[in-house]
């Protein structure tokens, strides 16, 4: 796995408010466009599953405000 530039997401458009993911140093980095400071280090097998989770809908209940 070799270092690569920030991949925003297609869902985001124009806008610069959005989710970016590069690999670098054998690890997967995701970051908000708008917080670059902050980024979120994962293994590729420990992000593979968290995309799998998320598109099972395993953490839409997050997506909706509560009470």
């Amino acid at each position: 796995m070799t270092s690569s530039t920030w991949q925003k997401s297609s869902h985001s458009g124009a806008t610069d408010n959005c989710v970016e993911v590069r690999t670098a140093n054998g690890l997967v980095e995701l970051r908000e466009s708008d917080d670059s400071e902050v980024i979120v280090r994962s293994t590729p097998a420990m992000f593979a599953a968290f995309l799998r989770s998320a598109k099972a809908g395993e953490f839409d209940h997050h997506t909706h405000p509560t009470n």
